[in-house]
């Protein structure tokens, strides 16, 4: 069997090396253009309804979930999965097709007036058809039985995903609804897997002394939070939701509690995640001030999506995207702190000014897309030269 490293580098073009290098470019790069057309819808009020006649929000929330950050999940993946089971993963023309893919699924939209709802759906739900084959051959093939929950979290994406295209081709009542908020939560859910597998384990390696952070087991919450998700969907921001949030608000305080340790802020890599992290429980806070307060539940959605998902995606990608290349991930380029401080500053803006002026509730929205653009833009522009070009040590990958 060909082991991971037994290839070294040929050529200067590295880009279907390993699936990180093309998916986290493919991302950085949609997180770009993707919100700053909504920026322009939004703002300036154009026209576009690439879902076939769906408002056009329908579709930005589609693409960060289903566009944005499922190509993430599948760099990450594909990437995690060959170093868990020492067995190559895509690489090559397969990586390219997948890519090419995901690609269709986030092009086509825009010729609606002359392709298919079908193209659109089948390019990406085939996208992630193959995906869950392709993280899930090397596992069964190692044996390694305990990562069998992230391809069922695939597995349930891919169900959300066809929820939404039913929804959108009026065959499923409230479809769009299920198959979008199933998707956001099933990513929340996916980052508190792999979260507590790897967050703690970065600190504690990452802060350049010793220490061990408390990570107790006992706190693993998956079926809260499955029951928190399904109530959601079905009696959204009622008093079971509310009360299963505040729950979920403390055991998760208490799970980033036990992880702290003063050391992270002398590292952006660090504190990106634990931030992100830090926003995902504050998003539960915000779920229960829906109930208690009245105040919009966009806020707490924003602060999942916006805080949680998008600190934690971009800082993922950038600490995949220098390990993997053979850099140094103790000295990553300084501007990528500024960076990550950049889109945590627009998460303040989209989620808690709106809570203290309200009226001014059109010009946050549009800040906080300008900060999203300017930490994405930073990010690929860093990182291009990374993803493309071969690692620095001469190896393959």
């Amino acid at each position: 069997m060909l082991q991971i490293d037994d290839r070294k580098q040929t050529g200067n073009f590295a880009l279907f090396n390993l699936g990180f290098r093309p998916f986290f470019l493919g991302a950085a790069g949609f997180a770009v253009v993707a919100v700053a057309l909504w920026m322009f819808v939004y703002l300036m009020n154009w026209d576009i309804q690439p879902y076939y006649g769906l408002p056009a929000v329908m579709w930005h929330g589609h693409e960060m979930i289903f566009g944005y950050a499922m190509a993430v999940i599948a760099g990450f993946l594909l990437t995690a999965v060959r170093n868990w089971t020492s067995i190559p993963t895509l690489n090559g023309t397969p990586l390219l097709l997948l890519f090419l893919l995901w690609l269709v699924g986030r092009i086509v939209p825009f010729f609606s007036d002359v392709l298919l709802i079908g193209v659109v759906a089948l390019a990406d739900c085939l996208f992630e058809v193959l995906l869950i084959f392709a993280v899930a051959a090397p596992i069964v093939k190692a044996k390694k039985w305990n990562n069998l929950a992230i391809v069922l979290i695939l597995a349930l994406m891919l169900a959300a995903h066809v929820l939404f295209y039913l929804g959108v081709s009026d065959v499923v009542d409230d479809g769009v609804y299920y198959g979008l908020y199933s998707g956001l939560y099933l990513i929340v859910a996916l980052i508190f897997v792999m979260g507590r597998r790897v967050i703690p384990f970065f600190i504690e390696k990452g802060v350049g002394y010793p220490v061990q952070l408390v990570n107790r087991n006992w706190l693993d919450v998956s079926m809260l939070f499955l029951f928190f998700w399904l109530m959601d969907l079905f009696r959204p921001n009622g008093l079971v939701v509310t009360l299963l949030a505040v729950l979920l608000f403390v055991l998760h305080a208490l799970r980033l509690v036990g992880w702290y340790t003063p050391g992270i802020w002398r590292k952006p890599l660090l504190w990106v995640l634990y931030l992100a992290y830090g926003w995902l429980v504050a998003a539960f806070g915000l779920k229960v001030m829906v109930y208690v307060f009245g105040i919009s539940p966009f806020l707490a959605l924003h602060a999942f999506a916006y805080g949680g998902i998008g600190l934690m995606t971009i800082g993922m990608m950038a600490r995949v995207s220098l390990g993997h290349t053979g850099r140094n991930i103790a000295e990553p380029p300084p501007v990528l702190a500024w960076a990550f401080a950049v889109l945590f500053l627009g998460a303040l803006v989209r989620v808690v000014l709106p809570l203290f002026d309200s009226s001014s509730y059109t010009l946050w929205v549009g800040l906080s897309q300008v900060l999203w653009l300017i930490a994405f833009a930073i990010f690929f522009y860093v990182c291009f030269p990374m993803l493309v070009k071969p690692r620095v040590d001469g190896g393959f990958g």
